[in-house]
């Protein structure tokens, strides 16, 4: 087993070059350059995305679908994107759960195998984990562990990383070069020791890692694979989280007044239910049918946002603010996903909403980034041995 004082902390590689797929209008690129990662290359289809991308960061930046510029991809150290997560199709056994070729999906996987970066970080919804009964993940793990990664996967929250927003988001990490034993980047020590003994040494010994195929029909939170295997638990706890931040604090001051909806609110207030209560860190103040119509919810300012989205149904959402009732600004969205205020200002108020929503949040990634240039956790070894299973390693 590691020794936990000489590995809680050493360094894993030299992070230079990055190369961003699927880059919106720069998560990834925000935080790699606050580290110092320099992005040699970037792609999206979305011609807004882009116009924002390129006012903000200039070139290089490929517009239009990755497929047609795979071939033209540089060298790199990192390869980072938050990926569309599209259905895989049940007719391929190529993997022996889903195919995704012909995914966008799979475009990530062409690139990592024609370049072989050290490492790559990727990014997508909580709801990933359990798509398909869990087969969707599966196939994506699998894929990416028998191209010779480690990969590591993480349940984070934008509200941990210092954002008045209830956002849980998966990042998946994968390592070319790896020591054999067992490390993580995504569970720092603390977080680690909230898994009891028997869960410790599932995760030192490889040898009692389960197939994929084996998998639950919802992934925990945190797990690792290799080759076709993985160990995975649920951690209940993130020690390096900040300060919580509430909506109230990134609240604009002297709203426009094309924000405001307090007098078609009075119809509506007359036929919502009254809630007061917080779900997930979110003050929830009254909605219609139990929540089901969403754009009919009233929210409060004394906790997080929800999570924001690019579906255009958000914009009609309504937060009680002082004595108004209105929806939240593009400034607000920009905070509540860690951008400067004017980051889309090249492009519509109401596109903005959008592509914000559809943003990976900076700080989140910069939290994974700085791990994975510097840090790796030691496993702690199980404070008391376990009969059976050495027992069972005995026999074998």
């Amino acid at each position: 087993m590691s020794n936990n004082a000489e590995n809680s902390t050493k360094p894993i590689g030299d992070i230079k070059t990055s190369v961003e797929l699927f880059c919106g209008i720069g998560g990834f690129r925000i935080a790699a350059d606050t580290v110092g990662i320099t992005t040699l290359w970037a792609n999206d289809i979305s011609p807004k995305a882009c116009q924002v991308y390129r006012s903000r960061f200039g070139e290089p930046l490929k517009e239009g679908d990755i497929h047609a510029f795979i071939g033209d991809i540089p060298l790199h150290d990192m390869l980072s994107g938050g990926f569309p997560c599209q259905p895989f199709s049940s007719a391929g056994k190529k993997l022996g759960i889903h195919d995704p070729r012909g995914t966008l999906f799979q475009a990530i996987v062409q690139v990592i195998e024609r370049q072989s970066p050290k490492f790559f970080v990727l990014e997508n919804v909580k709801r990933l984990l359990s798509m398909e009964k869990g087969c969707h993940f599966a196939t994506i793990i699998m894929a990416l562990s028998r191209i010779g990664y480690r990969v590591e996967w993480r349940l984070l929250n934008a509200m941990n990383f210092g954002l008045a927003q209830n956002r849980q988001r998966i990042v998946i990490v994968g390592i070319k070069e790896f020591r054999s034993e067992v490390t993580s980047i995504l569970a720092p020590e603390l977080d680690l020791r909230s898994l009891c003994d028997q869960e410790l040494e599932s995760v030192h010994n490889q040898k009692l890692w389960l197939p994929l195929e084996r998998h639950e029909e919802r992934f925990p939170s945190w797990g690792i694979a290799q080759g076709d295997k993985f160990v995975s638990f649920d951690l209940p706890l993130f020690s390096e989280s900040k300060p919580m931040v509430l909506l109230s604090d990134i609240l604009q001051k002297d709203v426009p007044i094309q924000f405001d909806f307090t007098d078609s609110m009075e119809s509506r207030l007359a036929q919502n239910d009254d809630v007061c209560r917080f779900v997930g860190g979110v003050e929830i103040l009254g909605n219609q049918a139990g929540g089901a119509r969403m754009g009919y919810t009233v929210f409060g300012t004394r906790g997080v946002a929800p999570t924001l989205t690019a579906s255009t149904s958000r914009h009609y959402e309504r937060y009680k603010i002082d004595e108004l009732f209105r929806r939240l600004t593009n400034i607000e969205y920009a905070r509540l996903q860690g951008f400067p205020d004017d980051h889309c200002s090249e492009v519509s108020v109401y596109d903005q909403y959008s592509l914000f929503g559809n943003a990976v949040p900076p700080p989140l990634v910069e939290w994974v980034l700085r791990r994975l240039q510097s840090e790796r956790s030691a496993i702690p070894a199980p404070t008391t041995l376990q009969l059976p299973l050495l027992l069972g390693e005995i026999t074998q």
